[in-house]
């Protein structure tokens, strides 16, 4: 299984990283079932963080016939007022540090992104995963309505405004779409992707390796609706 991990100018590093160092692990602990790859849609170059300038460096391509996942990490910066998109802004212009996340993000659909991941999307051999800002990444360009997804917990009445199903939840787990929420959802989603992927004796030895255990229920759209607990004083 290939993972390319998609850079944007202004990405959360941690998003990147907890998730890409867990899954490296599980591919060292499986013998190789498991590749990681850092990509950008535009090819190799080194791409700025949001987070105090921090660089890293995508080697490849994002490439569908190379990749059986792809993982799409949210964008850090100030965090911005509702609905903060001025359209000038969004622009293909020089990224600047210290810019808020939804123009971060909104700025990612003047790339070729959104038409790779409308590809991933539609192609059955191919997953999404995402992480905190990620999902919103997708439903900003139109490809989250009617599936079930979740993102940082600032952001979910933004992803349900796109006509997604937005959860509250650490993990949700759509099928061929495995969103994380905030930032060090990313630990639990890498590891929830080896169970699934690979097997829980893996998932458990990299969590053991990692002295991290994940967090909640990874939900799903399964099971009988819960009904709405009466408050008790």
């Amino acid at each position: 299984m290939h993972i390319q991990f998609v850079l944007f100018d202004g990405f959360d590093p941690l998003d990147v990283v907890a998730p890409y160092e867990v899954l490296y692990a599980g591919g060292t602990a499986s013998g190789g079932a498991v590749t990681v790859e850092l990509v950008t849609a535009e090819g190799p170059r080194e791409v700025i963080s949001g987070t105090g300038g921090l660089a890293l460096r995508a080697t490849g391509t994002l490439d569908l016939e190379r990749a059986d996942m792809v993982l799409v990490p949210g964008a850090s910066g100030r965090v911005g007022e509702p609905g903060e998109v001025p359209e000038g802004e969004t622009g293909a212009g020089e990224w600047k540090q210290e810019e808020s996340i939804p123009v971060l993000l909104g700025r990612t659909l003047t790339t070729e992104l959104p038409a790779l991941l409308k590809q991933a999307m539609d192609d059955p051999g191919v997953s999404v995963a995402t992480v905190c800002g990620g999902s919103l990444v997708l439903a900003m360009a139109g490809l989250l309505e009617g599936r079930h997804a979740t993102t940082h917990h600032m952001g979910l009445d933004m992803l349900d405004a796109t006509g997604a199903h937005a959860v509250r939840a650490r993990i949700v787990d759509d099928g061929d779409l495995i969103s994380g929420a905030g930032v060090t959802s990313g630990l639990d989603l890498g590891l929830y992707l080896l169970e699934r992927e690979v097997g829980p004796r893996v998932a458990h030895a990299v969590e053991e390796l990692f002295s991290h255990e994940r967090r909640g229920t990874v939900w799903r759209a399964q099971g009988p609706t819960p009904t709405t607990p009466e408050h008790q004083a």
